[in-house]
């Protein structure tokens, strides 16, 4: 196996990150920390991808990884309003930002490769995080500092990420709609390979038990992508003997979803349904009836991303940080007391 930039840090006894700042003679780094690394590179025989000479001035770019997607990820409020907090901060201290994606983890994976081999990033900001991601994967074994947005799945003790806590999101939000009178409550929401649905879904259980109301597995309906067409689970949902009087929506955009299904069916928002979704972004504002949603401070999340990697591209030796963000329930007109 070809010997990676891990193997050169674990060698030296200093973090990846650490390694590749060495790489590109960060001129934070002190001389004694780079000749360690460079005499494990040597006893190794690891060639760096990129090896400057002399003093090399700081790139200060930061690359933005948005999840592999052919359009879903642009359609997305959450990932704009990420994008606007970075930028924003990277603006203030005289960084630039370039977003990183493509049609399939392969096309983002090769992306990197080449972008990693003309080491003009200085770091990343993954603005997902889901189960065994191999986008991770990739920047942890080369040592790239990154900085994941969401729950770390791995390498959890060596990642720095920012999230919201969403298991409580999500059970304060099902506890809401039990303190409107309702019982029998659905949960739609995307697949819980990503880490921030399953999150939420786990409060969404919580709330029900702790309350003493059965989790009914066919209530729970996951997708992998936000549906335009083959709506044939919701459907289903909303068909069933015993309909759900409220459902929990995982994003705002399954919620807008969920409404087309709800108008073409003629289930009244809120008198027959009630809904409760996450984000707060522009469209739940602009559906009618307006969403009641959990506003998860997506630019703050930005914001938060940009100043924990820039502040260890400057500060290579820096422990790994957890930062969560709070988030508040905005009440409109989706959701109404159960009579």
């Amino acid at each position: 196996m070809p010997v990676t930039l891990k193997d050169v840090a674990a060698l030296a006894g200093v973090s990846p990150s650490t390694a590749s700042r060495v790489c590109k003679n960060n001129p934070s780094i002190s001389r004694e920390t780079k000749e360690k690394v460079r005499r494990a590179m040597e006893q190794l025989g690891y060639e760096p991808s990129s090896q400057p000479t002399g003093t090399e001035s700081v790139s200060r770019t930061i690359g933005i990884i948005l999840p592999p997607s052919p359009k879903e990820s642009f359609e997305n409020a959450f990932h704009l309003e990420v994008i606007r907090g970075i930028s924003q901060f990277c603006n203030q201290h005289g960084y630039i930002n370039t977003v990183i994606t493509g049609q399939d983890e392969q096309e983002i994976l090769l992306a990197l490769t080449n972008i990693a081999k003309s080491g003009q990033v200085d770091g990343y900001i993954v603005t997902y995080s889901k189960q065994d991601d191999p986008i991770i994967d990739y920047l942890y074994s080369e040592g790239l500092l990154y900085v994941v947005i969401g729950k770390a799945h791995r390498f959890a003790n060596q990642t720095v990420y920012i999230d919201n806590d969403n298991v409580l999101a999500g059970q304060e939000a099902a506890e809401y709609l039990i303190a409107k009178g309702h019982t029998n409550i659905a949960y739609l929401g995307s697949d819980s390979n990503l880490m921030f649905s399953a999150d939420r879904k786990a409060g969404y259980q919580i709330a029900l038990l702790n309350s003493g109301i059965a989790v009914n597995p066919k209530n729970i309906v996951e997708l992998p992508f936000i549906p335009e067409e083959n709506l044939t689970a919701v459907q289903e949902l909303l068909h069933k003997k015993d309909r759900p009087t409220a459902i929990l929506v995982s994003d705002d955009l399954f919620a807008v979803a969920l409404e087309r299904v709800c108008i073409e069916t003629g289930i009244r928002i809120p008198e027959d349904l009630s809904i409760i979704s996450f984000n707060n972004s522009l469209f739940a504002r602009i559906t009618s009836p307006q969403l009641t949603s959990i506003d998860i401070n997506s630019v703050q999340l930005g914001i938060e991303a940009a100043s924990q990697v820039i502040n260890h591209i400057e500060n290579p030796n820096l422990l790994a940080t957890k930062i969560i963000v709070p988030y508040r329930l905005i009440e409109r007109n989706s959701c109404i007391n159960r009579v």
